[in-house]
Order: C-alpha cells, then sequence, then structure tokens
C-alpha cells in the first residue's frame, strides 16, 4: 500500500522548493497530488502543476459530485481564496506513492479520507526572519506585488501551526531548513525508511 507523504510548513518555509526537489529524485519515485485553488495564478506558476486554477463554478460542480475531499477558504485583501483537494481520480495508492503539500487542517481532512496509515506528515520549519525575508523577496518579483496579503499569511501562520495543533494532529516529523540540500536529504531517508 502507497503513503502520501503530506509536506506542511509556514508560509516561506521552503516547503515548495522541497517539494520540487523531493519530485525529481528517482529514488522516492513519487507521484503529485496538485491542488486546487481559486485565486490568482503567480508569476512562473503552471496550470496543473502548482495547482489547478478553477473559479467557484467548477469548485460547486466538484462538490455537486461530492468529489471535494478537504476545502479551505481564506479571506485575504483581494476577497475569499479557496484552496482545495479534490477525489479526481488521479490518486492510487496501490499502484504508488504521492507527495502533495497541505496545512495542518488540510493534514486533518486528508487523514480522515484515506486513513492515518496512509498519510505521513512532514513539517518543514525555518527561523521566523528567515521566513520573512524571503517572503518579501518573494512578493517583490511579482509583476504585482501583495504586500498586505503576504503579511495576513505570516501572522495566520502563528495560529495555524500552533504547538496545540501540531499535538493534537501528531505531527512530529519536523525537518528544519537552515541547509536546503541537507533538509531534502534528511527527508528523502525519512521517505525512504517508510517504504
Amino acid at each position: 500500500m502507497g503513503k502520501i507523504f503530506y509536506i506542511m510548513g509556514k508560509s516561506s518555509c521552503g516547503k515548495d522548493t522541497i517539494y520540487k526537489k523531493l519530485l525529481s529524485l528517482d529514488k522516492c519515485n513519487l507521484k503529485r497530488i496538485v491542488p486546487y485553488t481559486t485565486r490568482p495564478i503567480r508569476d512562473k506558476e503552471q496550470n496543473g502543476v502548482d495547482y489547478y486554477f478553477i473559479d467557484d463554478a467548477k469548485l460547486e460542480e466538484y462538490r455537486g459530485k461530492g468529489l471535494i475531499i478537504e476545502l479551505r477558504e481564506y479571506n485575504t485583501v483581494h476577497g475569499i481564496w479557496k484552496y482545495l483537494t479534490v477525489d479526481d481520480g488521479n490518486t492510487d495508492l496501490e499502484e504508488n506513492d504521492y507527495i502533495t503539500i497541505g496545512t495542518p487542517e488540510s493534514y486533518e481532512k486528508m487523514v480522515n479520507y484515506y486513513g492515518t496509515k496512509n498519510i505521513v506528515p512532514i513539517l518543514i520549519t525555518v527561523d521566523d526572519g528567515v521566513r520573512l525575508e524571503r517572503a518579501l523577496k518573494r512578493e517583490r518579483a511579482q509583476e504585482k506585488p501583495k504586500y498586505a496579503e503576504m503579511c495576513r499569511r505570516f501572522l495566520a501562520d502563528e495560529q495555524d501551526f500552533s504547538k496545540e495543533i501540531l499535538d493534537k494532529l501528531g505531527i512530529d516529523n519536523v525537518f528544519a531548513n537552515d541547509d536546503l540540500d541537507e533538509c531534502v536529504g534528511e527527508i528523502e531517508n525519512f521517505i525512504l525508511s517508510h517504504r
């Protein structure tokens, strides 16, 4: 039976970069679970790779068909953005191991859907000052920076990733992203140990 390795971490902790590096490792042989979102696509993102970018009508179509595994709504400075995981027929745990990115809230719902033994949490951490510097650098590189939203996300992470929530969900596989290659190597070994 395959596993879903579930990467989580506060904004700008490097989880997207780590996710992409792990996907490229032949030894891990991981398939991606691509999440869905109603938020606008960012510069350099690709539809169907980073997310499936959908509108509310498509989301309601999935809801009507009972295909939504988990759904989160964020009241951003630009309106409500929705993130979701859809049972789109692309995940076969009999055949493959998978990797995806989410939050503690979405992790809990995925565990309820797939079962505890099939989901392996991976929490990425980094110093808050480093995260803030990275977030600002990334936002400055956007054609239309959204600094207020960057700040909202940074502050919301304190609650979303509180010790109480992490302890309640049993999220204790923690990897410090102080050195990217070292962190990826540690996670690679962790994933291989679950085979």
